[in-house]
């Protein structure tokens, strides 16, 4: 199977969308997935590099997934920093060792803008906790907290 990534782009926003939704059955956000503020702050991501980047997965010519980079900024992790913000692969192309590959080529993307470090978050009791951790991700005994500073969904 011959993998490859496509930058996406604010044409890709729909297929996107749909993968997103999909991503939603399998392993929900903590906070309700509202498509027209997911549209509009994916557009934002898409027009601009300076907050990350998204590609597309194919997998023999057929889109398969996404991975969502986005960047942070941290003094403890020596500068700047992604955040595996959001990765999805089909149901239908999962234990192929698609995932595997594609956080090689993440962190080989990091490496190439300069990047310091990468990070992630995964919900408790997901699947591909195992996949980071052979991915060299690493437990922190910390928690994540979160305070909303807009209206919270």
């Amino acid at each position: 199977m011959v993998i490859t990534y496509e930058a996406a782009d604010p044409q890709d926003l729909s297929e996107l969308l749909g993968m997103m939704k999909e991503l939603q059955a399998d392993d929900p956000w903590s906070v309700p997935f509202d498509e027209p503020v997911t549209a509009r702050v994916t557009e934002q991501l898409l027009r601009d590099p300076s907050l990350g980047r998204v590609w597309l997965i194919d997998a023999d010519g057929l889109k398969v997934g996404y991975i969502v980079m986005a960047f942070d900024y941290s003094l403890e992790y020596r500068g700047r920093g992604a955040w595996v913000d959001e990765f999805f692969v089909r149901g239908t192309h999962r234990g192929l060792g698609i995932g595997t590959q594609v956080l090689d080529f993440f962190a080989q993307q990091a490496r190439e803008l300069g990047l310091s470090v990468i990070h992630l978050e995964v919900n408790h009791g997901n699947p591909a906790i195992e996949l980071y951790r052979r991915q060299g991700f690493e437990d922190h005994h910390r928690y994540l907290m979160t305070k909303w500073i807009i209206e919270k969904p």
